[in-house]
């Protein structure tokens, strides 16, 4: 059972912790997405020719203080991540994965909620609408179009408000001549309708021109800026 509630903890104290989870295909970079936020390599990530991830796994940054003002005081954060096989899995089934994740989720965030599940896509790999074993599925539900399964199966139909794209290797844009918006404008209908449906919360990750803090200085104050916009909102698994 899913619920909505706003963590009192986070309200009161000059400490707050927000909890992520990473969703993604094979080789899209969740791992080391994970790893960028958490300032550390608690993931294990690789190019392999086959999926790398076969568990969920918890990883914790640690405390970056000073990190914004809330109430005229000064806040230090933390940072939990949740990181998932990728779906499709070359050896895992899907069935299998979506109880992994599923028990992970009310395992690590079951009372303390899920801020922001972030669906990492790699910027040079289209997203189709053909791609049935998505994690766009994985992440949605059954509605009206191929974009609809697995999200809300495991986050509830509030899914759309709790959902970010984390857009990795985005080096790969300026490489090819585009800026960012240009990139977005020459996306598939089906990029470009699920950003709609999550209101255009989305984050380009580079890897070269970019210090690794200031890269994920930049990645933790947009994800941030969304969890604002759900004024500290959480789901719980129950």
């Amino acid at each position: 059972m899913l619920s909505l509630c706003l963590p009192t903890a986070m309200m009161d104290s000059n400490k707050m912790t927000i909890n992520l989870a990473l969703f993604g295909m094979t080789q899209s970079g969740k791992s080391s997405a994970g790893n960028i936020l958490l300032g550390s390599t608690d993931f294990h990530s690789s190019f392999a020719p086959c999926s790398v991830t076969k568990d969920c796994s918890l990883g914790r940054s640690c405390h970056f203080h000073s990190f914004m003002r809330r109430g005229g005081q000064e806040v230090t954060l933390q940072v939990q991540v949740l990181d998932t096989p990728g779906y499709p899995h070359s050896r895992l089934s899907k069935k299998h994965v979506k109880q992994e994740v599923r028990e992970a989720l009310a395992h690590h965030f079951g009372q303390e909620g899920l801020h922001l599940a972030l669906l990492v896509q790699r910027v040079d790999v289209p997203l189709c609408e053909q791609e049935e074993s998505s994690p766009v599925q994985m992440i949605q539900s059954k509605a009206n179009s191929h974009l609809t399964s697995l999200f809300q199966e495991l986050l509830g139909h509030a899914w759309k408000n709790y959902t970010a794209i984390l857009f990795t290797h985005a080096e790969k844009i300026e490489e090819a001549g585009f800026n960012e918006d240009e990139y977005l404008h020459e996306a598939s209908d089906t990029l470009l309708t699920l950003l709609n449906s999550i209101q255009h919360r989305y984050i380009f990750q580079y890897k070269k021109g970019n210090s690794f803090n200031e890269q994920r200085l930049k990645t933790l104050e947009r994800i941030m800026e969304f969890i604002k916009e759900n004024c500290y909102q959480v789901l719980t698994f129950k």
